[in-house]
């Protein structure tokens, strides 16, 4: 479909921690504005450097070109209760559905058509209920330093863009949702996308990554040149819109938690990662194939205990309350049933090298 210019918004942050009050109040309405509209935004000046972004797709590029028997050294578990450690393509299975105890048949079902992706999950080394799984420290010496500084970094951002969001739906203290957020609760994640054949995503053989929406409070994406990554359109369901990729930009969106918390004001918009526009001629055996696709999300999650009830400044008559206070872990458990079997069969990994 033609696709209006301009369709995700972009918001500089330039002048955000030392301009004038002027300055902030007015990137708080733009980055709010977008998050009500669209529910996407690129975020320029984000405060996470451009040589620190390129060292991080460095290491994520090197842990994914290792032998598969060296990354199968932290596995992520069996379930979707501990979100951490590596996935080989196919494990993982994202979906907008909701499953309930009993739907195993649906899951199943769910599940046949295979997600072509890779990805390592890693969270704060504090959680208790989300523990790191590392690689040895001689497979890949040195990631696990950097992805650590590189977790907290990306958690100084997130927290400026927490404060803007604040401001922006009228809330008086800035620090509001910082009160729910340590840190301790969010994911780095790393993802690969290796080649595909554009026959199989076009016809829905396979998939990279079925529409969904995110579970916490916000996302925060880098991605590479590739392209892929879409958004629904805000005023024609059903229909996607490319997010383009634009260097050094981050890609916030809402994510569910938000969406309560400001009883549907700010938007969790579906997304996508599909067959990216034509680049590159690349075949194997005469097979038109995608060109690989690396990006980086950081999801920002409350607290696990943090009770999301809808704020009152977004409340009224003709706004009445449209959710009920939810635990954090508790929506996450609910949300995560079915992304990932409780027993993976063994020959997923061997079928998927």
């Amino acid at each position: 479909m033609a696709l209006e210019q301009n369709a995700i918004p972009i918001v500089d942050f330039s002048k955000w921690s030392e301009g004038s009050n002027d300055d902030k109040r007015r990137i708080s309405q733009e980055l709010t504005e977008a998050s009500r509209l669209v529910g996407f935004v690129y975020i320029v000046n984000h405060g996470v450097p451009s040589e620190l972004l390129e060292e991080a797709f460095n290491w994520s590029k090197r842990l994914f070109d290792l032998p598969q028997e060296k990354k199968m050294l932290a596995p992520h578990p069996p379930g979707p209760t501990v979100h951490r450690g590596y996935s080989w393509p196919g494990l993982e299975k994202v979906s907008q559905d909701i499953f309930e105890d009993g739907d195993e048949a649906k899951a199943t079902e769910n599940r046949k058509v295979s997600d072509v992706k890779e990805s390592y999950e890693i969270g704060s080394e504090e959680s208790k209920l989300q523990p790191n799984i590392w690689l040895p420290e001689d497979i890949i010496p040195g990631f696990r330093e950097f992805m650590m500084q590189f977790y907290w970094k990306c958690f100084g951002a997130a927290q400026e863009l927490l404060r803007a969001l604040a401001i922006g739906v009228g809330l008086e203290d800035e620090e509001f949702f910082l009160r729910f957020h340590s840190g301790e609760n969010n994911q780095l994640r790393l993802l690969h996308y290796p080649p595909v054949e554009t026959e199989k995503l076009s016809s829905n053989s396979v998939a990279r990554m079925p529409a969904h929406s995110d579970w916490g409070t916000i996302t925060m994406l880098f991605q590479d040149d590739c392209g892929g990554l879409q958004v629904e359109h805000p005023k024609q369901p059903g229909h996607f819109v490319d997010a383009t990729p634009l260097k050094n930009a981050m890609v916030m969106n809402v994510g569910d938690l938000l969406m309560r918390w400001s009883n549907d004001y700010l938007k969790s918009t579906l997304h996508r990662v599909t067959l990216p526009p034509v680049q590159e001629k690349s075949q194997v055996d005469g097979k038109l194939m995608t060109r690989p696709r690396y990006s980086i999300p950081y999801f920002v999650s409350p607290d696990p205990k943090a009770v999301i009830e809808c704020l009152s400044v977004c409340t009224d008559q003709k706004h009445p309350v449209k959710y009920e206070p939810v635990v954090q872990e508790d929506y996450r458990r609910m949300r995560g049933k079915g992304q990932y079997a409780e027993a993976p069969a063994p020959s997923i990994i061997a079928n998927c090298n």
